[in-house]
């Protein structure tokens, strides 16, 4: 008798298995829960700000036959599975100045609250009148047992600013309640597998369910084992990245004295250890749905191991003809790039648990922005590019659409989870239905 024909809770119960050992147990094959060997689906969406270089982000060409300019060159490896799409525009108005209604109308497709956040237009403005796409999505696979998770999405950020604003919150569970993103690691490890208080017990966090998991894997297939032998590699591996890195446990932000620019230095360490973290938690099927943000709208991190001393938003506003600047625009927009392939190359080395293919074949990456350009300050052309897949889309393509809205790409997406919503945000931008991408 195999133990797919045992009861997974009497399973447990009875080969002995402590409580402590359930977060590494969640994706095994061997003890799935009925209806969840079903073909995943999973979508991230990564934020950063200040808009794009065009002449070194858009191809020239539509269809098939294109060519990856130097900012997307690094997701060359992935381009069968990308998708670029020009020609998307936030055409939401309203309350505040762009860049607010660049970040806060993104994932909304709704307007701005009337608000006191004064920006660089006449008007201020509060956060967004209606949840982002992200979490309408997560409520979706949230209400069926199938595809239930254990947080049903997570909203990371790298050196986000420790300040709520509408400039520094992209998701929201519902009108006027943004969700505040992650991005200290050693809180998001506490968040996954609750015991990590301190840093200085990290090294033993495995220690008491070390004899559970060989007695899990002295019982499981080959590839369950291998599950199990990332899971103890990833957090002895992390254990000893979180005790080099000198990031203050205490906040989550960083603050403007001299700690900010020890901090802003670590940005790709943070970086990767949050990218990290964020490929564990959905191997471990934690969840589903998952929010990337890269500072803030205006974000102005210093850029220093890209031989940048300037901030990120300062350079933004310069002007074409300052081709210096523009240089360092097209290596920092390349800099997002390679971490979202960074990202990807682990979901594609990463076997789908359950299924076939790698993860990558099931998990959508969005990479967008708040501004299509950012000396122009522009909503029109907001940078859309899709690597992964499992939505039914079909990928390797550059796409030229003629100003359309981006409350019908939203749409799609909600579409491609089979959750087949008639609008999403202000339904004046949803009367052509959702974006065909098939």
């Amino acid at each position: 008798m195999g133990m797919k024909s045992f009861d997974r809770r009497s399973f447990i119960k009875n080969a002995g298995i402590s409580a402590a050992a359930f977060p590494f147990l969640g994706n095994l094959d061997a003890l799935a829960l009925p209806g969840k060997s079903i073909q995943k689906q999973r979508m991230v969406i990564f934020f950063s700000p200040n808009g794009v270089v065009p002449e070194s982000f858009w191809p020239n060409e539509d269809g098939e036959n294109f060519l990856l300019k130097e900012i997307l060159s690094p997701l060359e490896p992935f381009k069968k599975q990308t998708v670029v799409m020009n020609g998307v525009c936030d055409k939401v108005r309203g309350d505040g100045d762009n860049h607010m209604r660049g970040i806060g109308c993104l994932l909304t497709g709704v307007e701005l609250l009337p608000g006191n956040v004064q920006g660089g237009s006449h008007t201020p403005a509060g956060w967004a009148n209606g949840l982002s796409i992200d979490q309408e999505i997560k409520k979706h696979l949230q209400k069926t047992e199938a595809t239930r998770t254990r947080f049903g999405s997570l909203e990371l950020g790298v050196l986000v600013p420790d300040r709520a604003d509408t400039w520094t919150r992209m998701s929201y569970s519902s009108a006027n309640k943004p969700i505040t993103p992650i991005d200290d690691p050693y809180q998001l490890f506490s968040k996954l597998y609750g015991q990590a208080k301190d840093k200085e017990i990290l090294g033993s966090v495995l220690d008491p369910v070390i004899a559970d998991l060989k007695k899990i894997s002295a019982l499981v297939g080959k590839e369950d084992r291998k599950i199990l032998e990332e899971h103890t590699g990833f957090v002895r591996e992390m254990e000893k990245e979180l005790r080099v890195l000198k990031v203050s446990q205490s906040h989550a932000m960083p603050k403007l004295d001299p700690g900010v620019r020890e901090e802003n230095d670590n940005l790709p360490k943070i970086s990767r250890m949050q990218l990290d973290l964020l490929h564990n938690s959905l191997v471990a099927d934690f969840n589903r749905i998952a929010t990337f943000q890269f500072t803030n709208s205006v974000g102005g991190a210093r850029m220093k191991w890209l031989g940048i001393d300037e901030g990120h938003h300062q350079l933004s506003h310069e002007p074409d003809t300052n081709k210096v600047a523009v240089e360092k625009l097209v290596k920092i927009n390349k800099w997002f790039c390679e971490e979202i392939a960074y990202f990807a190359k682990k979901l594609k080395d990463t076997p789908e648990p359950n299924g076939q293919g790698s993860m990558l074949d099931n998990t959508l990456l969005v990479w967008t922005n708040e501004l299509g350009k950012g000396n122009s300050h522009t909503l029109d052309n907001i940078p859309f590019v899709m690597v992964g897949g499992n939505l039914g889309w079909k990928a390797g393509r550059s796409l030229k659409f003629p100003r359309i809205a981006h409350n019908r790409l939203l749409m799609a997406m909600a579409h491609g989870f089979g959750h087949t919503i008639p609008s999403f945000g202000n339904p004046e931008y949803c009367k052509d239905g959702p974006l065909v991408l098939s």
